[in-house]
């Protein structure tokens, strides 16, 4: 750990992010294995990600985020609000310009591709402006909530590769090009992880506000996709869902409370 702490904040960005799609192309490779999802553990994934990611968003994001804007002369709690309202916005707006692009008669799977290709872009940003901030304060703690943050991206990423792989797989598609589309949706996130942590190293000042934005997305993508599709998926325990969501907060907060 220590080692990693030498390295370049916007390196740690790039490979962090590279983890994230990892993970997506080893969801994407359930084309290899399985011929339908695997209802009960995409279930409690879903939740799982969904805890990990709402925890990560206030220990490693907001918090870290109200106590740096206390050293700027405004109110600490203007960028947190500010910044984490503007993430949630940004996704909801990639949103709606996804469905104004959406032809009359589209395939459902192709947009899907093309939906979470969009919401992995500030996934990525979330990931890089974690990192970001090592530049500022390379410590260990830091360093375990920023890899709080891309865990609990890449565990979410995980069924996402497998959302989109098994439904190509289903239309007909080859194993191999429904394995590299799906691991393709996630190729954007190295990419905007390196950004923002570019972005953050640079420019202190916005430091509070990326924080804040990345959380915004994050708490974003729990609420309206993760934990609806878990609830919606977990007919034949409808707690599932729910206790993997329990878990998956209760773990991430134990691990920045007592290792941050």
């Amino acid at each position: 750990m220590l080692f990693a702490l030498k390295l370049p904040a916007a390196l740690l960005a790039l490979l962090a992010g590279g983890f994230t799609w990892l993970v997506t192309a080893l969801g994407a490779a359930a084309v290899f294995f399985f011929s339908k999802e695997n209802e009960k553990l995409m279930t409690g994934m879903l939740g799982f990600a969904a805890g990990v990611m709402l925890a990560a968003s206030f220990w490693s994001l907001l918090a870290p985020a109200i106590a740096l804007a206390a050293e700027t002369p405004l109110p600490p709690w203007l960028p947190a609000a500010a910044g984490f309202l503007a993430g949630a916005a940004f996704l909801r707006l990639t949103d709606r310009l996804l469905r104004r692009l959406r032809p009359r008669q589209g395939n459902r799977t192709r947009l899907l591709i093309l939906s979470i290709t969009l919401h992995n872009i500030p996934e990525g940003l979330a990931v890089g402006v974690a990192f970001g901030a090592l530049g500022f304060e390379p410590e260990p703690e830091k360093l375990l909530a920023a890899c709080a943050v891309a865990l609990g991206i890449g565990i979410q990423n995980y069924p996402e590769g497998a959302a989109v792989a098994l439904p190509l797989l289903r239309e007909g598609e080859t194993k191999g090009r429904s394995f590299f589309l799906a691991q393709a949706t996630a190729l954007v996130e190295p990419a905007a992880a390196l950004l923002g942590a570019l972005l953050v190293t640079l420019v202190r000042a916005v430091l509070p506000w990326a924080l804040s934005f990345a959380a915004g997305a994050m708490v974003l993508v729990a609420a309206h996709e993760l934990i609806p599709e878990c609830r919606a998926s977990c007919q034949g325990d409808p707690y599932l869902g729910t206790m993997g969501v329990i878990l998956g907060f209760a773990v991430m907060m134990l691990l920045d409370v007592a290792l941050g």
